[in-house]
């Protein structure tokens, strides 16, 4: 049975000339609409009270159980205005399936995924006026659970808050569409086999943020992440996943195998690349086949891909003692990222079915 939503506005409207001044310049993720949705689990009661309400602080017992066991989850997705006025979001029902999968490993309870698209159609309905257009801008959406209830006890929480808040937001990388530098880190994992890394929780990304930091102290902008068991394949970076085009126009991508966050944007590169010309593989990619790969020209590009950036190509590879530079031009990965992009406003057909109207 589908959730019956309550509304109450918010009594402080933001004046349409603040949230113009702020689509003229969004940045990333550091202002808020107007509103966003709530619903609670109990357990024996199961999720009620599903409402929209205005935007703003939580009030959280010290004793959440959140704040003390990390039992937490999250998603990230777009809305897209079209020329039309219209506005739509990308594979919403594929964010709603990972995100019950991240539900089971955190032993949260889950959310339909009907209910989480229409809690996602309810946001952008009320807070449409927030989504910018021009350019690459977006509506950054964030949907996440946690678990609130006031114990200490180490179990499953048996009280649930769901929200979801939205940001208009620009390119995530300011500097625009650039080769990025990617530090190695050897002395940080991401994770292994048997824990987290397939679930989208804070966690993962709390754990990163130390390598991260090795990486900017180095002068790079993002870091990768070796295996935990043998530290010799590649994974992923701290926050989007990797893919190898070969001369030979073999696209390849690690197999997630529990370690790898499925990303939905590297699921649909995968569905892409026949069309591009391309022949896609998953498959296990150590980092010697990246150095050598590049150094021998075998491997002409490679990049990143992820909700935030889209599709961004790598240009460096760093390690403590060495490097190795990208050579190939990236004209196959600028065709992947203009045919994602194209898709996503509206400036060309959906044949895979995968946009989805909000508002």
């Amino acid at each position: 049975m589908a959730l019956d939503f309550t509304f109450t506005p918010s009594t402080h409207p933001t004046a349409a000339e603040r949230i113009a001044e702020i689509h003229s310049d969004p940045g990333f993720g550091k202002h808020f609409s107007d509103h966003m949705v709530r619903i609670t689990w109990t357990a024996g009661t199961g999720w009620h009270t599903p409402e929209v309400v205005p935007y703003g602080p939580l009030m959280l017992d010290p004793a959440a159980a959140v704040l003390h066991y990390a039992q937490e989850i999250f998603e990230g997705m777009k809305a897209y205005r079209h020329s039309d006025d219209s506005v739509w979001t990308f594979r919403p029902f594929a964010n709603a399936a990972r995100f019950k999968r991240s539900a089971q490993r955190l032993a949260l309870p889950e959310l339909p995924e009907e209910d989480f698209v229409a809690a996602i159609e309810q946001l952008v309905t009320v807070d449409k006026q927030w989504v910018p257009s021009g350019g690459e801008k977006s509506f950054y959406i964030r949907p996440f659970m946690f678990a609130s209830e006031a114990f200490l006890g180490v179990r499953a929480a048996q009280e649930v808050t769901f929200l979801v808040i939205g940001s208009p937001v620009g390119p995530y990388f300011a500097g625009g569409v650039k080769p990025v530098s990617i530090w190695l880190s050897s002395n940080y994992t991401r994770a292994a086999l048997g824990g987290t890394g397939a679930a989208k929780c804070g966690g993962n990304y709390a754990a990163g943020l130390i390598a991260q930091m090795e990486a900017s102290a180095q002068g790079c902008d993002q870091v990768v992440f070796l295996d935990a068991a043998e530290r010799k394949y590649i994974e992923e970076l701290g926050g989007m996943n990797l893919y190898f085009v070969y001369a030979d126009g073999t696209l390849v991508t690690p197999p997630t195998s529990g370690t790898i966050l499925e990303g939905i944007t590297r699921s649909s590169i995968l569905e892409l690349a026949k069309e591009l010309g391309l022949q896609p593989v998953e498959r296990p990619v150590t980092l010697d086949d990246w150095k050598t790969g590049v150094e021998s020209g075998e491997i002409r590009e490679v990049f990143a891909c992820g909700t935030a950036a889209v599709v961004t190509p790598v240009g460096r590879l760093v390690w403590a003692d060495g490097e190795v530079a990208s050579s190939g031009s990236g004209e196959q990965t600028l065709r992947i990222r203009e045919k994602l992009i194209d898709v996503q406003y509206g400036r060309e057909a959906d044949e895979h079915g995968w946009m989805h109207r909000l508002a």
